[in-house]
C-alpha cells in the first residue's frame, strides 16, 4: 500500500521533468503552455477519437461568391494592411488562433504546411481572443511566442475578434456568412477553425479545430497531395 502511494505521488513530479524536458528550448511559456504543448499529440487523438460528428465541410460545387474575396483587405500584427487582391493565383488557409488552448501546437503544423507548399498556399493566422479568453497577448507579445516557440513564419493579422457581431472582424463576416461567400454560415466554433479560399477567391472548405492543418482532410481539398 505505502509503495502504491509513493509512486502516485511521484507520478506528477515525473510528468513535470516531461515537459521541462521536452520544452527546455521554449521561451516565454507558461507552465500551463508547456503541458499543453507536450500533451498536444494525446490531445488530439481523444478529441479525433470522440468527435464522431462531421469536422469538415465544403460546398457540391465551386461557388461564386457574391463579394469578391479579393475586395478585402487585412490590418496585420505589424500594422500594415494586407490586400486580398495581391493573393491571386494562391489557395489562402484562414486561421483563428490562440496561444493558451489545447490546440496551440497546430502552430507547427501550419507553418509545416506553409513551408511545403510555398508559392501555392498562403497560411494567414488570426489571434483572437473569444474563447475563453486564451489570447489576453498583444500583438506584438503574440509574434513574439508563435516565432519562439513554434517557428511561426506565416502572417499573422492584429488580434481581433472571430464570432459574429458588430465587431467581427471582415474576413470573418465574409468566411462566415453565406450571402458574401455564396454558401457557409458557420463562424468559428473555438480556436484553430480553417477556412479555406481557392486561387479565384472562392471558398472551399471549413475545417473544424480538431482537423489536423497537415491530415488527410486539408491535403485532400489543397489538391496538392502529402
Amino acid at each position: 500500500m505505502r509503495r502504491t502511494f509513493l509512486i502516485l505521488l511521484s507520478v506528477p513530479a515525473i510528468l513535470l521533468a516531461i515537459v521541462l524536458i521536452d520544452n527546455r528550448k521554449s521561451a516565454d511559456m507558461t507552465i500551463r503552455q508547456k503541458i499543453l504543448k507536450t500533451i498536444y499529440p494525446f490531445f488530439f487523438g481523444m478529441t479525433r477519437f470522440a468527435g464522431a460528428k462531421k469536422m469538415s465541410y465544403g460546398p457540391e460545387k465551386k461557388v461564386e461568391p457574391p463579394v469578391s474575396f479579393h475586395s478585402l483587405t487585412c490590418v496585420m500584427n505589424n500594422g500594415e494592411v494586407l490586400d486580398m487582391s495581391t493573393l491571386k493565383g494562391k489557395k489562402v488557409l484562414l486561421v483563428n488562433t490562440a496561444s493558451d488552448c489545447g490546440y496551440t501546437p497546430q502552430y507547427e503544423a501550419l507553418q509545416r504546411l506553409q513551408d511545403r507548399q510555398e508559392g501555392k498556399l498562403l497560411v494567414v493566422g488570426f489571434p483572437a481572443n473569444d474563447f475563453k479568453e486564451q489570447e489576453k497577448g498583444s500583438d506584438q507579445e503574440i509574434a513574439a511566442f508563435c516565432k519562439v516557440n513554434f517557428g511561426v513564419k506565416f502572417p499573422l493579422a492584429a488580434k481581433s475578434s472571430v464570432v459574429k457581431g458588430a465587431t467581427q472582424n471582415n474576413l470573418f463576416r465574409w468566411l462566415s456568412d453565406s450571402s458574401m461567400n455564396g454558401w457557409n454560415d458557420r463562424a468559428p466554433v473555438w480556436n484553430f477553425s480553417k477556412y479555406l479560399v481557392d486561387e479565384d477567391g472562392r471558398l472551399i472548405g471549413y475545417f473544424e479545430p480538431s482537423v489536423d492543418p497537415g491530415g488527410q482532410e486539408i491535403s485532400e481539398a489543397l489538391g496538392f497531395g502529402n
